[in-house]
């Protein structure tokens, strides 16, 4: 599972002496814990198919035409739009960049869903300009949702556990 999630909760016409008016659609993006929304357009949407098409296979999008703006038809395409973008962020493991921008997304993890990212290296670590390199990524909270198949123990968890709700325990 993504450490990203998001839902498309509503729309608003919007009407301009320009145009002759569009549909805003309000994406509310779920990061790491962190909720913020987005507006775009149907247009932006389109937009974003076309470039996605050339890296990876994006789903269908719902159709460009609509023949006319009830609200029944819009909530059509909401829920369509909605559906297009849960299942590009479901069957790609890694998230094209022009699709985290399109979300606003910033500083996300582009870690595959592993469980650890290596071993611990001294000399690349001096040859780098990080001042560390993370040994264990959990995608998930492994303590509010413990899996059958961890591959660590618990021992960590229970021992910062202990620590924090038991600091003056002392071990026999």
């Amino acid at each position: 599972m993504h450490p990203i999630r998001l839902s498309i909760p509503s729309f608003r016409s919007e009407n301009s002496s320009v145009e002759k008016g569009f549909t805003v659609f309000k994406i509310d993006v779920l990061v790491n814990g962190r909720l913020h929304s987005v507006e775009k357009r149907y247009s932006e949407f389109h937009a974003l198919h076309k470039i996605l098409k050339k890296s990876i296979k994006p789903p269908e999008i719902p159709s460009k035409h609509v023949r006319n703006w009830v609200p029944k038809v819009l909530e059509q395409r909401r829920h369509g739009l909605e559906l297009y973008l849960q299942t590009v962020i479901m069957e790609n493991e890694v998230l094209p960049k022009i699709f985290l921008d399109f979300l606003n997304v910033r500083h996300f993890p582009s870690v595959p869903k592993t469980e650890s990212c290596g071993s611990f290296d001294t000399e690349s670590l001096e040859s780098s300009k990080l001042s560390h390199q993370p040994v264990v990524v959990y995608l998930r909270d492994p303590y509010l949702l413990p899996s059958a198949h961890d591959t660590f123990s618990n021992v960590v968890i229970e021992g910062v556990v202990d620590g924090v709700f038991y600091p003056d325990f002392q071990p026999r």
